[in-house]
């Protein structure tokens, strides 16, 4: 099992006080915290290493390239993934943006269907309802049934020629439910429908394999891994990449230009253009080792414990409603107490030093879906403890006596 309280030393903010209590982290989903190993890895490189990449024939530019590509590498072993399948971006949603924008070029055009679940973030719909109007396509919802899983009989009978792509999260940033992303893939593919998984939420929680999933796309952020803000990754299937052209223009993304025409690099760099966040390249890539250096199996284990724990401790609040209700699911609470509001809960919250999300998490369509217009939202990582669960539960029953 996880050694949590070695873990816990390794990030300095979890020693923080607020309001004169011991800091309990759980708005994860939002951001997660950083160890002190890719922070190291960060100062390291802006006070050793730091110049521009590629390009470059002194003996900084050599480094810095190399250590950026190191990087890539490092995020394509964590989801078996090859080296030019893996294109790094400003985050899940620059990543999204940039497929859509990509797609509406290519894939998706008149009269075409982007197929998309109730339970997306916005940044999982609007830049798909931005292509289709672009373009004179139309989305298509995906619902979702009463406990927020998704039919697969129910995708199979919405699934047709006019569908193009899929897009889809494996785990809701609201729910915490893990998507039959294999079969929602399968199903998809027997249909000619390509498929993009959003893996946001999934990728810090999950063993990520691209290849077994089978998705043509996966996009995920560093700074929901405890690496830099302003980084993330976008995976294409490389004879897809290879097919789509670039959004971006600008230096390191072409072969030959003349005044009049030009001619693009390979992918990954056909999509980099100017100069990337190769620091942050270095922080997901020292990000990565340092989880990989605790076990992904032992992460998991360790926050299959503290799921067990939150859904018994929140079954005793009385009037409490968790929504999600999956078999598997990653460590992310959304509930309503009857009769109070989420923002009122969380202030209280805050006075003694617990730190959770309140609002509608950028997901109205589900909100909607759910009849309701918002939660409060715990959400957990590795570092988190069953004593933490214990402070939270007792933080709300104070919330509760206090508000009611």
């Amino acid at each position: 099992m996880l050694d949590v309280d070695r873990v816990r030393a390794d990030f300095p903010i979890l020693g923080t006080k607020v309001n004169g209590r011991s800091l309990v982290y759980f708005d994860n989903s939002a951001t997660a915290q950083k160890p002190v190993q890719v922070m190291d890895a960060v100062r390291e490189a802006y006070m050793v290493h730091n110049s521009n990449i590629h390009r470059g024939v002194h003996h900084l530019s050599d480094v810095m390239s190399g250590l950026y590509e190191d990087a890539r590498n490092k995020v394509a072993k964590f989801i078996n993934a090859r080296e030019e399948e893996v294109l790094f971006t400003a985050g899940t949603t620059q990543g999204i943006n940039m497929l859509a924008a990509c797609l509406a070029e290519s894939e998706i055009g008149k009269g075409d269907v982007v197929l998309l679940s109730e339970m997306e973030h916005h940044s999982n719909i609007i830049p798909w309802q931005m292509a289709c109007a672009k373009v004179g396509a139309s989305i298509r919802v995906l619902p979702i049934k009463d406990d927020g899983s998704i039919s697969i009989d129910g995708l199979s009978d919405i699934l047709d020629e006019k569908v193009k792509l899929l897009a889809i999260s494996q785990v809701s940033n609201v729910l915490g439910m893990v998507n039959p992303i294999k079969k929602i893939t399968q199903a998809c593919h027997e249909n000619g429908t390509l498929v993009m998984v959003d893996g946001a939420q999934s990728v810090p929680h999950l063993k990520t394999d691209v290849k077994e999933l089978d998705c043509d796309f996966l996009v995920f952020s560093g700074h929901k891994l405890h690496a830099e803000t302003g980084i993330g990754v976008l995976f294409g299937k490389k004879d897809l990449l290879e097919e789509l052209p670039p959004t971006q223009g600008g230096g390191g993304m072409v072969d030959k230009v003349t005044m009049t025409s030009s001619t693009y690099a390979e992918v990954p760099q056909r999509f980099e253009s100017g100069t990337p966040n190769y620091v942050g390249a270095i922080s997901l890539a020292a990000a990565i080792d340092y989880m990989m250096s605790l076990g992904m199996d032992d992460i998991i284990e360790h926050e299959k414990v503290l799921n067990g724990e939150m859904m018994r401790s929140l079954g005793r609040i009385e009037g409490v409603t968790v929504y999600g209700d999956g078999a598997e699911r990653c460590p992310i609470y959304s509930f309503n107490i009857r009769g109070l509001h989420p923002y009122d809960i969380g202030q209280i919250l805050d006075k003694m030093g617990i730190a959770v999300r309140t609002g509608n998490h950028c997901a109205q369509p589900l909100m909607a879906r759910l009849g309701i217009s918002g939660t409060v939202r715990a959400s957990l990582s590795f570092y988190n403890t069953v004593e933490e669960i214990s402070d939270f539960i007792d933080g709300l029953e104070k919330a509760v006596s206090i508000l009611e």
